[in-house]
């Protein structure tokens, strides 16, 4: 999505273009480090062909968003099958220069494409669209398959066959788009399915499951690969992926960079500033860190250099505050629309309950960055450096049309897909239709069409008048801006970007159904959660009796088991988290957490958010953090330290979602837990925590911090964090003596030092 960064040629950045990298080297870097980029050369005929599906595939879902979604088994059957045919074209079994390459002399591979992986591609193809064939029974081909009713539970020979082909193409397609982490993970779940009765830990034993029976429940819909992830994905996810690049191509996102300019790069640390607050603008659309991080990170990180920042620094800002781009609302990543099916909830809830906690995140970036740019002596931009607000808000104002309309429709109660429809259409209207091309006038008057048709009696539940006055004031605006328009060339190649930015999404979901299936099937994910609750009693009993004596409600054992199994479950997500996408990640998490944490009467809200959190603080923590690299790969600068940087910058986040276990009124959508005066109180003392940590790990607050007053300030922070009155008060006591040493010490400074002669 890099490539995709071609707002307002106007823009006044542009004056800061020339220190920005080069296109051609920002697509490789962005083809390095994001996978779903990096397909093979089909040559001329297949390399059109897959084009060209791509763009039926983007429309077919943008169709079925406005106008109704097949049944089930047909919609997740054909996006499955879509999968397959993406995926074992533009990815070879194994990634090397040789295989990503085309030579058409390779008579055995068609289209640089081997003839085994045109056999698993039809086989999957095949197993995905036979559902939908069957469902109500047919005969010939020598074959007799009575009506799914009647095969449910009790699968005939081809079920079992296409199945198997399913399953093992499913994993392939996962195991090519993430690595093998996730489908190595899933071939345990499948072993402990299988051999159940064998299992070493007599609490994970269970009868368990044959062959015909495990491919039963993981092939027939509403449980395993077609169950609730594949659903999910490709009704809701699929959609705001394509918006995040249609509304990036048609401007939005330079938007977003020069009114990041304006509010930040005039204060202190202003280009790093300008990246966390660009960053955050663009994780309302993106959802996606990495695509986040060379976005904006293509122009920000360069500035941040030119402007005396360490790249590892640089690199290390814009990661931690792309790494925001799945818990910002109102688009978060794919995982939050899953969370909202899970939790029987409008989307619209988790957006509410998201906003206090993504604050917290961007407010430790930005301290951090603050800080550090006190304590190296920073410049910031020159004022004939930032953009002029007149110029940028006349020239791009109608950028932000179809986010508005988006978010007008979606917390007016309507279904997230039928809301990043008329986002999507409108992105459409505003950047690449107008009146000198009177062709294109086609799509904003069907669209009026759409509109008034939805709002009349004939469509059954559609648009209120206000909703439907408001769209089509939307329309008019978005034809009447004097604008650039872009050609539909650059239109069709959003669509296919924005697929191919869909299909390791896809993949993973599709292959975590898997997981999802033997959870349901077995309970492991009641006998894990039982496991985790069980070792943090084992461990309370200790550390109550080292710890009991102290007068505190939070060194009761209750109250250590609670904050020990939050640990342990925090920690595995982390670990976890190493090389898995976040959405597969939180979807087997969730499988533990929920069990365990629900016997400690933990909000089930609550539960859910913290193992997404962590999930998300996974992509910055190193070993494995691949918007870090691909930061790092922006800035020149060593990978391991930029991912490092990124993941101290990032501590702010790696707190808060203990706040959501402790003070469940900080994500106000529970109305047991609210109260004005309670939300008020948690949230300041938490940002106020986030800030002292802030001041710690910078070694700056209103002089350089060294030693003992860097350790106290992280004490002070921790203690405010925690959602209490009494720490609250305790940490007051702690920050005493470091303000006092700060204040000392700055008036010292501040005195010139008297001649000796």
């Amino acid at each position: 999505m890099g490539a995709l960064l071609s707002g307002n040629p106007m823009s006044q950045t542009d004056a800061l273009a020339p220190h920005a990298i080069d296109q051609k080297t920002l697509d490789e870097i962005e083809k390095k480090y994001d996978t779903a980029l990096n397909t093979r050369d089909n040559g001329p005929t297949l390399g059109t062909a897959f084009y060209w599906a791509t763009i039926a595939f983007a429309l077919y879902h943008l169709w079925t968003a406005g106008f109704g979604t097949p049944v089930d088994y047909v919609h997740m059957g054909i996006h499955l099958a879509g999968l397959f045919f993406f995926i074992f074209v533009g990815f070879p079994f194994l990634k090397t220069a040789h295989n990503l390459e085309y030579n058409p002399s390779r008579i055995l591979k068609p289209g640089n494409v081997p003839l085994y992986d045109w056999v698993l591609m039809i086989s999957g193809i095949a197993a995905a669209l036979f559902l939908w064939f069957s469902w109500r029974g047919f005969a010939g081909f020598g074959l007799n398959v009575p009506e799914q009713m009647l095969r449910q539970g009790n699968p005939t020979t081809i079920d079992v066959v296409l199945g198997s082909a399913l399953i093992l193409c499913t994993l392939e397609i996962a195991r090519r788009t993430i690595g093998f982490i996730l489908p190595l993970i899933i071939l345990i779940f499948m072993v402990y399915a299988l051999f159940g009765p064998y299992m070493p830990a007599q609490i994970l034993q269970h009868p368990g499951v044959d062959w015909r029976q495990f491919v039963n429940n993981m092939y027939f819909p509403s449980e395993g690969i077609f169950g609730v992830t594949l659903w999910v994905v490709s009704t809701v996810v699929f959609h705001f992926v394509l918006f995040g690049v249609v509304a990036q191509r048609m401007g939005l996102g330079q938007f977003f960079v020069d009114n990041a300019m304006m509010m930040a790069g005039r204060y202190t640390g202003g280009p790093a500033k300008v990246s966390v607050v660009s960053s955050a603008f663009f994780g309302t659309i993106s959802g996606s860190s990495i695509a986040n991080t060379v976005s904006t990170g293509s122009l920000t990180i360069p500035n941040m250099k030119r402007m005396g920042y360490p790249g590892y620094f640089a690199g290390g800002v814009e990661a931690a505050a792309s790494a925001g781009g799945q818990i910002t609302p109102p688009i978060m990543g794919a995982a939050s629309f899953l969370m909202a099916e899970y939790l029987e909830v409008p989307y619209t809830t988790i957006v509410i309950a998201a906003i206090i906690p993504a604050a917290m995140h961007y407010i430790g970036v930005l301290s951090i960055v603050h800080f550090t740019a006190l304590r190296l002596g920073l410049p910031t931009y020159a004022k004939e450096d930032l953009p002029n607000f007149v110029k940028v808000w006349r020239e791009g104002w109608f950028t932000i049309v179809p986010l508005i309309a988006l978010l007008v429709v979606l917390f007016s109660g309507y279904s997230p897909n039928m809301a990043a429809f008329i986002g999507l259409l409108l992105c459409i209207i505003v950047g690449f239709t107008s009146f000198a091309r009177p062709a294109t006038l086609i799509v904003p008057f069907a669209f009026l069409g759409f509109v008034f048709w939805k709002a009349s009696p004939l469509s059954g539940e559609g648009f209120s008048p206000t909703i439907a006055g408001i769209l089509a004031g939307c329309t008019i605006l978005s034809l009447l801006h004097r604008g650039e328009r872009k050609p539909f060339r650059e239109l069709f190649d959003s669509f296919h970007v924005g697929v191919q930015y869909a299909l390791a999404v896809g993949a993973a979901s599709a292959a975590v159904g898997i997981v999802v299936g033997v959870i349901n099937t077995t309970g492991v994910g009641f006998r894990l959660g039982f496991m985790v609750t069980a070792g943090a009693a084992d461990m309370s009993v200790g550390l109550h009796a080292l710890l009991g004596w102290l007068p505190f409600e939070a060194f009761s054992q209750p109250s250590i088991q609670q904050f020990l199994s939050l640990v342990l479950i925090a920690m595995a997500c982390i670990l976890m988290g190493a090389g898995l996408p976040t959405t597969a990640l939180y979807i087997m998490l969730v499988a533990v957490a929920q069990p365990a944490l629900a016997q400690l009467g933990v909000p089930t809200l609550a539960t859910h958010m913290f193992v997404l959190y962590y999930g998300v603080i996974s992509e910055i923590t190193p070993p494995v953090c691949a918007s870090a690299y691909a930061a790092a790969g922006i800035a020149g600068a060593n990978p391991f330290r930029t991912g490092i940087n990124a993941f101290t910058l990032g501590i702010g986040k790696l707190m808060v979602p203990m706040v959501f276990v402790y003070a469940p009124v900080i994500l106000i959508v529970l109305p047991e837990y609210f109260s004005w005066t309670a939300l008020f109180q948690v949230t300041l003392t938490c940002a106020a925590g986030v800030f002292a940590i802030a001041t710690a790990v910078a070694g700056y607050f209103m002089a350089p911090l060294k030693h003992i007053w860097r350790v106290l300030m992280a004490v002070c922070g921790l203690l405010l964090v925690a959602p209490s009155l009494t720490s609250d008060v305790i940490a007051l006591f702690v920050a005493a003596p470091v303000i006092i040493q700060q204040l000392a010490q700055r008036r010292r400074e501040a005195v010139p030092p008297v001649s000796a002669g």
